[in-house]
């Protein structure tokens, strides 16, 4: 059961089947649509930097990683997680250690699942690559499939579909089911598990009672889905689309002017020498010995005896007007996603109110804590799933998560208010000490420097 899943996928794997067919699969209605599959595609693509728009002409400024590597970092710098039970967290913070990169891809695409795989070992799986069956009332999936597509030959391809449902009643029932195709777009016929060797020992229905959460985390971003009114995923930036393809259009303006505005000698074919050997095809070519090719240009300049053989092509640049442009694209952005001005746009150019600095930074703040509290429920189902995979769900864990407030006050900023809080005597020193030198009260107690003597 917990052989490692899409071992032979890269990609997208859902766009292959269309939803009535995912339907018959799992026999019952699935909790996404047409239209939301199209719109996780679309994200994913922009993240990889394929959106539609870019070409030859307009490339993509990877914007999208950047805001989803910005929201991750912040997220994960301020969180400190573990779980009281010595074994349990062991296998917890083994499990955790690519969250970074992997809530990032969560963020991109809207949602993102950990799926226990045995010991300390997950599977993370982006929205991308995993059908919802169904949500609770809070939004949290209790029902999935996960799909493994195993290539024997070129028209010769077995998919598995394993279901996990949670429901109520405690009760988690786990099914495996396998087809057989020619054509990846299409499921195929239902085979016998046995059929591939490595399937051969999995149940095709096994039912556990007496659990209390599903057997996998589940995040999601605290975005209200607007596409389809469902329970699934936004993209962090899917307010932010059309404002992304502006800029990277911009740039590729900017790129233009640069590479068009490149500074060139225009000079008549006279004045070139000829070049001692004929290229191809007979043709005589003429050079400029010694000289720079991107500088000089040969052309056909001369008009009468007198005229100049040479003439300068150094046009007035209009970067200026294109970067301010560029600039207020990526502060537009920084607004409909929630980040704070600067974190996009360059910091020297934004003018900004101290007022209005205090408010970008209070969005990004509570943007931030609106994830925070999404990914603190995704981490305690994943603690519960693997303590249920390694019978440790009796062991009376707890399990601690904590977050820091670093966006609206810095660190120096906060050792100043606890300097003053000090001056003042609300604030002891030993206290001050192990909050800002990561020592105990104790500990701080005893490194306290010795208090100077006065002379009498």
């Amino acid at each position: 059961m917990f052989e490692r899943l899409f071992d032979a996928v890269k990609g997208v794997i859902r766009k292959m089947f269309p939803t009535k067919s995912l339907k018959q699969v799992v026999d019952q209605d699935i909790a996404i649509s047409q239209v939301m599959v199209a719109k996780i595609e679309y994200w994913n693509a922009m993240l990889r930097g394929e959106a539609p728009w870019t070409g030859d002409q307009v490339k993509s400024l990877r914007l999208e990683q950047g805001i989803c590597r910005e929201f991750a970092n912040v997220c994960l710098n301020e969180m400190e997680s573990s779980v009281s039970n010595a074994k349990l967290n062991k296998i917890y913070q083994e499990a955790t250690q690519d969250l970074n990169e992997n809530l990032q891809s969560g963020i991109a695409l809207g949602s993102f699942c950990i799926k226990p795989l045995g010991g300390g070992m997950v599977e993370y799986v982006t929205a991308d690559r995993f059908v919802p069956l169904v949500f609770d009332a809070r939004g949290r999936m209790t029902g999935v499939v996960f799909i493994q597509v195993k290539t024997l030959q070129e028209k010769d391809i077995y998919l598995r579909f394993e279901s996990h449902e949670w429901n109520q009643n405690k009760t988690l029932t786990i099914q495996n089911k396998a087809y057989n195709t020619s054509d990846i777009n299409s499921i195929g016929t239902q085979v016998p598990l046995d059929t591939i060797e490595e399937w051969a020992a999995l149940p095709e229905k096994v039912m556990y009672r007496g659990v209390e959460r599903p057997d996998f985390g589940y995040y999601r971003n605290p975005i209200k889905n607007d596409i389809d009114g469902s329970q699934c995923g936004v993209s962090v930036y899917e307010s932010a689309v059309e404002l992304i393809k502006k800029t990277d259009t911009q740039f590729g303006r900017l790129d233009w002017e640069f590479e068009s505005g490149e500074r060139a000698v225009h000079v008549d074919v006279t004045a070139l020498q000829a070049a001692p050997t004929v290229a191809e095809g007979g043709k005589t070519e003429y050079v400029m010995p010694k000289l720079n090719k991107r500088l000089y240009r040969g052309l056909n300049l001369s008009k009468s005896n007198g005229d100049e053989l040479y003439q300068e092509y150094s046009p007035e640049f209009r970067d200026q007007s294109i970067i301010n442009g560029l600039n207020a694209y990526l502060r537009r952005i920084e607004f409909n996603v929630c980040l704070s001005y600067g974190d996009l746009s360059d910091v020297n150019d934004v003018d900004k109110t101290a007022t209005e600095a205090k408010i970008a930074k209070k969005r990004k703040y509570n943007m931030v804590k609106a994830i925070q509290s999404n990914l603190e429920d995704c981490l305690e189902d994943l603690v519960y799933a693997l303590a249920f995979y390694n019978g440790l769900t009796r062991s009376g864990y707890e399990f601690l998560c904590t977050f820091k407030d670093s966006i609206l006050v810095d660190e120096e900023t906060e050792r100043e208010e606890d300097r003053k809080d000090v001056a003042m005597g609300v604030m002891r020193l030993d206290e001050y000490r192990a909050k800002h030198y990561g020592e105990t009260l104790e500990e701080a107690a005893e490194n306290l420097p010795e208090p100077a003597l006065t002379e009498e």
